[in-house]
């Protein structure tokens, strides 16, 4: 038999993948450890959120921290697709670009950024994992840029030293975001300049 005019057949729910649910709870994730601080969000809310069970949850994520962890890389990883340098455009050039978006993410991101710097001082260790990967793969892409740079990548046979001015640039970055979160004077833009700044100085051919 036909069904009524007007009447409506709702159609079944597809069944999420396990990448697809993943991706689901860790997309909440970030925004729930981007809005409120670490202690302060609770699985049962990431789950209720996502429409799964706390069980399924703790399926793909053992512990609060795990899932943390998680959240951590996947925006590390976007962070890095949002920064990717564009070929053939000078490093002085997309430098402010590139720290703009940095930057911005940062603030809006202000809760999770800092508790994921503080969870890897205080060594813990899936963090740590997270972290290290992270700042290994920023540490390419900023290389990888300088080095197809006409200005900047004759440096790299002559100074062997510019890997680690780089690693110690980002370690500067990270100390001057925390301090600015802390409520710092300085605008946005300010902080950009600064930490180009800084940058420009350590691997300029003349530094």
């Amino acid at each position: 038999m036909a069904a009524n005019q007007g009447e409506r057949t709702e159609r079944p729910r597809r069944r999420l993948s396990t990448g697809e649910r993943r991706e689901q709870l860790l997309a909440v994730g970030a925004r729930l450890f981007s809005e409120s601080p670490y202690d302060e969000v609770w699985i049962e809310q990431v789950a209720e959120i996502a429409g799964v069970s706390r069980g399924l949850l703790y399926h793909y994520f053992p512990t609060k921290r795990d899932f943390f962890a998680a959240v951590v890389e996947r925006e590390s990883e976007r962070m890095l697709r949002m920064t990717a340098a564009v070929p053939g455009v000078p490093v002085r050039d997309q430098l402010a670009t590139g720290l703009d978006t940095y930057l911005a993410y940062v603030e809006t991101h202000a809760h999770g950024y800092r508790a994921f710097h503080r969870a890897d001082a205080a060594g813990d260790q899936s963090v740590r994992r997270v972290y290290r990967r992270a700042l290994a793969a920023q540490e390419r892409q900023i290389l990888a840029a300088l080095a197809a740079d006409p200005e900047f990548g004759p440096l790299f046979g002559r100074r062997p030293e510019v890997r680690l001015a780089v690693r110690g640039w980002l370690a500067f970055t990270t100390a001057v975001c925390l301090e600015w979160l802390r409520g710092s004077d300085l605008s946005r833009e300010q902080v950009r300049d600064l930490c180009a700044r800084a940058l420009l100085g350590v691997v300029s051919p003349s530094a």
